[in-house]
């Protein structure tokens, strides 16, 4: 079977937009379908099917989130066997990097896939589905950058749009549900909250949106160019902005980079910004699309301004690595770093050859940096996501590495990144540190494994950090016993301790205690045997704020509750809140200073 493409790129199944429109309202619903069941395994009290089967679960979900769109996308843009072929490999991919994701953690039940893996499996899949669009349609393997650029820019435009008109439609059943819901009819309102109803309709409305903006293929394109137009010009903001931090660092000096902790994500940031901003302004290449001859200058400028950025992300990642060793995020930095070095390399070739072969065109060499930069990336996400590069085992070797070449002394070193922080890598890895001929590895590693992942201090420890102080002076009227309270584990140093006063609340004839956390003021009433007992807390009802400044102030009247508490037989206990308590004033006849 043999198609044909027309100049939108669409092939023959393209020119049949209502079999096109029915492809694609049935991947819709059955994404929808796919999520509302995984939804449901792993609803429930207990063990649930998902946290059982966490190595099908995490694969299963993965695919139905991502391969929906780039099938969307690519029914009548790709041949039937291109798209077919595609969706196959890429429904493998998602599930295998899942997979691994979720196997390479430690323990039974209770794992799932992590973040960076939602977010780095969306842009690898988004780029190699528009590396193959464009190679489809012109039948090579390496397509023009002309068609890179439309197909990609085109897709992002429509992506954006599909979202938004998927948010649109929900904000309209809301708004339809609110309206149905003032005359008696709760329907509506039912039935959105079910997720056999809002999941397959969300999945057809994403699909119907995709569907609208690919028919109407003249607007996307002409609200692309209004966008990169926009972008285009941003690009002489930040390239001032990044020449004059540049410029200003010889004065400065570094160490205030460094002291933030974040440099090298900062100065990433920035080459991605300026990478986006010179393509918003090169766009295709072609002559017509030429930009003005401040914005070429600004394309030159800001091409050449990426080296420095990104040499001195290397520098700031080459002594954090040398100072602590590789960590999992260090390794994913050192990728998108080098990930800007290729794109430095070959932007600054692209500004500088110009200006040294005269008759070079301009910026030429961004087209061939984009391309090969493009299966760069997708190639080091999925050396990342898979145990070709993953960051746990790279990480644990180092840091073992550096443990046993005497670089970090046992007691220094960081036992629960290897039980916590590093899945079974990081376990396997400790169990050999348990069999270390250093005996303060040995030890210090067989602590660590019995510890558990997130144990709470005991009370003799809680006990050991209290800081509570009296705001008068006083010693404290617990002595040196600790009244049983959870409210206790929020007065330790580590939590910034708390603040007390003595103070008659019920008008008893006793001072009671009020003991103020950051969250709130919890009441201890001393029983006849003597001992201090929890009451209660008082938490802001008007205003807000941390409770141990409201403790310090000298306006703390109590105010009596003119509304007695219900005791209805089987019923139980009722209290009363009243209406518009932030208005009313205290009674003044009942009154007791603050001491």
């Amino acid at each position: 079977m043999t198609t044909t493409t027309d100049s939108a790129g669409r092939s023959d199944l393209g020119q049949n937009d209502r079999l096109v429109g029915l492809v694609r309202l049935v991947i819709g619903l059955a994404q929808g379908i796919a999520l509302y069941l995984l939804v449901r395994a792993s609803e429930g009290e207990g063990v649930t099917w998902s946290s059982r089967f966490p190595e099908t679960f995490g694969p299963l979900v993965l695919v139905a989130l991502f391969l929906p769109p780039p099938l969307l996308a690519g029914v009548g843009r790709l041949r039937w066997p291109t798209l077919a072929i595609w969706g196959a490999v890429a429904a493998a991919a998602l599930a295998f990097l899942a997979w691994h994701d979720v196997a390479r953690q430690a323990g039974g039940v209770g794992r799932q896939m992590t973040f960076p893996l939602f977010a780095f499996s969306a842009a690898a899949l988004f780029i190699a589905h528009h590396l193959i669009v464009p190679a489809d349609r012109e039948r090579k393997l390496i397509a023009s950058f002309p068609a890179y650029f439309d197909a990609a820019w085109m897709a992002g435009v429509q992506l954006v749009l599909s979202i938004a008109f998927a948010g649109a439609f929900w904000l309209l059943l809301f708004l339809g549900a609110a309206l149905f819901n003032i005359i008696g009819l709760s329907f509506l309102g039912d039935l959105i909250e079910e997720g056999w109803f809002s999941l397959p309709l969300t999945g057809l409305a994403f699909a119907t949106a995709v569907h609208l903006t690919d028919v109407r293929d003249g607007l996307i394109r002409g609200i692309r160019t209004v966008a990169l137009m926009l972008l285009s010009w941003l690009l002489l903001v930040l390239t001032v902005l990044v020449g004059g931090f540049l410029a200003a660092l010889p004065f400065t000096g570094l160490e205030g980079l460094w002291e933030t902790g974040s440099a090298t994500a900062l100065v990433l940031s920035a080459a991605g910004g300026l990478i986006i901003l010179i393509n918003a302004a090169y766009q295709d290449g072609r002559p017509d699309n030429l930009p003005p001859a401040v914005l070429r200058v600004a394309v030159r400028v800001a091409s050449i301004l990426l080296t420095p950025l990104v040499l001195i992300a290397f520098w700031g990642l080459s002594l954090r690595i040398g100072q602590h060793g590789l960590t999992p995020d260090r390794i994913i930095a050192v990728a998108c770093a080098l990930v800007g070095a290729a794109y430095a390399i070959g932007y600054g070739m692209g500004a500088i050859l110009p200006l040294i072969r005269k008759g070079s065109p301009w910026m030429k060499a961004l087209e061939m940096t984009n391309v090969a930069t493009a299966i760069l990336v997708v190639a080091v996400i999925l050396a990342l996501f898979t145990p070709l590069a993953d960051p746990a085992r790279l990480s644990v070797g180092d840091q073992v590495a550096r443990l046993n070449n005497g670089k970090v002394a046992p007691d220094k070193f960081d036992y629960a990144f290897l039980k916590n922080g590093s899945g079974k890598v990081g376990d396997r890895a400790l169990g050999l540190l348990e069999r270390s001929s250093n005996p303060d590895i040995a030890r210090l590693a067989s602590a660590a494994r019995k510890e558990s992942a997130f144990s709470a201090p005991s009370d003799a420890e809680i006990t050991a950090s209290l800081d509570i102080k009296m705001l008068d002076g006083s010693p404290s009227p617990f002595g040196d016993t600790v009244p049983p309270s959870e409210a206790m584990r929020n007065c330790t140093r580590a939590q910034g301790g708390c603040v007390a006063r003595l103070i008659d609340l019920n008008n008893d004839g006793k001072d009671d205690v009020l003991v103020a956390h950051q969250f709130a003021m919890v009441v201890f009433e001393r029983g006849d045997d003597g001992a201090w007992r929890d009451r209660g807390s008082y938490t802001a009802v008007c205003g807000g704020g941390d409770a141990r400044d409201a403790l310090r102030n000298q306006h703390l009247t109590p105010r009596p509750n003119p509304w007695p508490t219900l005791d209805i037989s089987t019923l139980g206990t009722w209290g009363f809140s009243p209406n518009n308590l932030c208005e009313t004033t205290a009674p003044r006849s009942s009154q007791t200073p603050a001491r």
